[in-house]
């Protein structure tokens, strides 16, 4: 048996309704091509994968993670730190693949699968294998003992029972936040399961193609505000599965923090991307005073999102945008943008850096697109 969802109050119901709209402004502005949208694919990628990573004490910079999407070997990351990161995204890219099929087989050699990415950096913890002893959650603070999984003799029948629920959903994104609890309070693994819950969240939303799951994934706000997040799971869980309160009444207070999430999250990706599409147009008038190629603003808007720049990573972002270059033009483009001022270097020959120059830096703090979150409370009295 698991947990079940309350029906949504009128709060709620209102709360549900604006996370819609701002979904459906999320669906025209991205079906709409533009030249910056790779960009910005690129750095909601690495916020995600950087939050949900951060939330578990696996720390690195959105840069970094977007050097190793890359393929670069960030010099301030460790090897492990390095691999997990790495697994992670490869379970997150896969999820954004099955989004475009036209259905998701959601099941338990599935989410084995995914658990396999994300953990194969420490074999010793049996990643892809439902764990075959008990489970306990320390504080790391104190290293009391905060949670106890379910019974691993019951595991297979717990995780049939979640991906069949999450595979027939009706509200969907309740759906996913319901496989996130139950998952995560039945830990079915002996490490990752958190990591594993938020992906298992992106695998249910991609079930509705649009959005795509990247851009209505609550990772990144989970990441800024671990606290909050692991509260409201020790409150519903009551540090054991099964919870000793299985009412649906009892859920309602993960609900809210997962519709304040979603809320905050659409209301920060929807202004992100209208500053972008603002942004570009000016880089665009820039780059024609300046007798600037228009495919070097690829490497100007990366910096623009908070990101640095490689030769290899702005030869890759070409490439993947349809116009490849070599890597001397690459080099020229890109001492050119240095020359005008919106981009400034670091580092020589191959292992040379750019980041936003002056010029960029100005533009990104007129626009607001570097602001901290908002964090709203659509249920605070």
């Amino acid at each position: 048996m698991l947990l079940e969802a309350p029906a949504l109050d009128e709060r709620e119901l209102a709360v549900r309704a604006r996370i819609d709209e701002l979904g459906d402004s999320l669906r025209f502005q991205l079906r709409t091509p533009n030249r910056w949208t790779g960009a910005l694919r690129r750095t909601t990628f690495a916020r995600n994968v950087q939050g949900s990573n951060s939330i578990e004490g696996i720390h690195a910079s959105v840069d970094d993670v977007a050097a190793i999407a890359a393929g670069e070997k960030p010099p301030s990351v460790s090897e492990e730190t390095e691999r997990a990161l790495a697994g992670y995204q490869l379970a997150m890219t896969y999820v954004l693949q099955l989004a475009k099929s036209a259905s998701i087989d959601l099941n338990v050699t599935l989410i084995n699968a995914l658990h396999f990415m994300i953990g194969s950096y420490d074999l010793t913890r049996m990643p892809g294998r439902l764990r075959d002893r008990p489970v306990y959650v320390l504080d790391e603070r104190t290293r009391d003992i905060v949670h106890e999984g379910a019974d691993a003799a019951k595991l297979p029948e717990l995780m049939a029972e979640i991906t069949d629920a999450a595979s027939n959903p009706g509200d969907r994104l309740i759906a996913a936040a319901m496989a996130h609890l139950n998952f995560v309070l039945v830990h079915p693994y002996l490490d990752g399961n958190g990591r594993t819950a938020r992906v298992l969240q992106a695998l249910v939303l991609a079930g509705d193609a649009e959005p795509q799951p990247l851009f209505m994934s609550i990772e990144e706000y989970l990441g800024t505000h671990t606290p909050a997040y692991y509260d409201v799971l020790a409150k519903v869980g009551g540090g054991e599965w099964p919870p000793k309160d299985m009412r649906p009444e009892a859920v309602r207070p993960w609900i809210r923090f997962v519709l304040t999430a979603h809320l905050n999250q659409a209301e920060e990706r929807v202004e992100r991307i209208r500053a972008s599409g603002e942004a570009y147009s000016a880089l665009e008038n820039m780059a024609r005073r300046d007798g600037l190629p228009e495919r070097s603003l690829e490497a100007v808007f990366d910096v623009l999102l908070g990101s640095t720049i490689t030769r290899g990573r702005y030869l890759a972002a070409l490439t993947e945008a349809g116009e490849p270059i070599s890597e001397q033009t690459a080099t020229r483009d890109l001492t050119a943008l240095v020359q005008v001022g919106l981009l400034s270097r670091s580092g020589d020959k191959r292992g040379a850096r750019y980041s936003a120059g002056k010029r960029t830096i100005e533009l990104r703090d007129q626009l607001g697109l570097g602001r901290v979150w908002r964090d709203v409370d659509p249920f605070a009295d």
